[in-house]
């Protein structure tokens, strides 16, 4: 039987985990799917992890060199058949349920081009930890996605294969045949490119659906310094944006830069650099004073933590932490339970 969803998986280095992502796609209560293993030249034994498994469903395709994220997905792609295509980031981790729920969604709502879920976060041993990303679901502009990309990770949306082909290029650097979808040129903020490209120039929806599905891993380690490339590759991002939707950056690139700045202060906090964050939050609020009425609660959150992160002995910010994180986890909890999920998915 043909697939009715391709999972495209890129694969570099990841040989912790990758045995648990492909395991959660073996173990969705929807059966009819096929997982596109894209090998990006990974040098550990990530490889060999993948070719353990014996499915007819999984098929393994080996970059020469390694090409990036962006370029893996994009090879997924090609080679995808089903009608649907999700991405699985091979750090993370699905619900089983994942995919069942995203293709009711999407047969329900013939208007959304983008489906994705809420996300749970776990920690690197794979823990949940009881606090999960908690985006706007639907109504969703342009405007917003750029502010604040309630997508929030690469294993979150599920997409029509209609919708890739509406904002399908092709690269200009290949002599052959090379259809594009993600922008290569791009190793970092190549997802919200994306999907700013779809919601600014075809008339695709982006809607979320409240079940946690997807288990995000939030890896220990990092430099404080890789917020700079962050910064610098979305600062690229809305240069090639502002040759297709002026109008939205002329409106909105202030504010949505704040948004970014304290995004990155928090993952800052969570690298233990509070000078850092500080520093980051400062900057957003300068940029645009206007996040602190707009979204007061998060904001002030983000302020109190890099300060008190900066301020306190590691110890006793380490006790303040967990005490913040248990009272948001639980007021999250309440929240997804009133939008009528049920406690197994949580």
């Amino acid at each position: 039987m043909t697939p009715r969803v391709s999972v495209v998986m890129p694969v570099y280095n990841v040989q912790a985990f990758v045995h648990e992502a492909i395991q959660s796609v073996l173990e969705q209560s929807f059966p009819h799917w096929e997982l596109i293993i894209v090998n990006d030249c990974s040098t550990d034994k990530s490889l060999l992890a993948c070719q353990r498994f014996c499915d007819r469903r999984i098929r393994i395709v080996n970059h020469p060199v390694n090409k990036g994220l962006a370029a893996a997905r994009n090879t997924g792609i090609r080679h995808a058949i089903g009608r649907y295509i999700a991405f699985l980031d091979s750090d993370d981790r699905w619900h089983p349920d994942k995919l069942k729920l995203h293709i009711q969604h999407l047969d329900h709502s013939p208007l959304v081009g983008i489906s994705f879920s809420r996300s749970s976060f776990i920690d690197y041993q794979g823990q949940p930890i009881h606090c999960y990303q908690m985006p706007q679901l639907k109504h969703i502009t342009p405007a917003h996605l750029l502010c604040r990309n309630p997508v929030g990770n690469g294993s979150a949306p599920v997409l029509r294969r209609e919708t890739l082909a509406d904002i399908r290029f092709q690269a200009l650097n290949h002599v052959e045949n090379y259809s594009c979808y993600f922008d290569e040129n791009f190793r970092q903020s190549e997802d919200i490119e994306c999907w700013l490209r779809i919601l600014a120039t075809t008339s695709w929806k982006m809607e979320g659906i409240p079940e946690p599905l997807t288990y995000y891993r939030l890896n220990h380690g990092g430099l404080s310094a890789n917020l700079m490339k962050q910064l610098d590759s979305w600062e690229k991002m809305v240069d090639k944006a502002r040759r297709f939707a002026p109008k939205l950056l002329k409106r909105h690139e202030r504010h949505a830069r704040a948004y970014q700045l304290r995004y990155l202060a928090r993952q800052a906090i969570r690298l233990g650099d509070g000078a850092m964050a500080v520093k980051l939050c400062n900057k957003a609020l300068l940029t645009s004073p206007g996040i602190l009425a707009h979204e007061t609660g998060r904001t002030v959150c983000t302020f109190a933590a890099a300060y008190l992160q900066w301020l306190l002995p590691k110890s006793l910010y380490g006790q303040c932490e967990r005490l913040g994180q248990a009272m948001v986890g639980w007021q999250q909890q309440r929240r997804i339970r009133a939008d009528g999920v049920q406690s197994s998915l949580l």
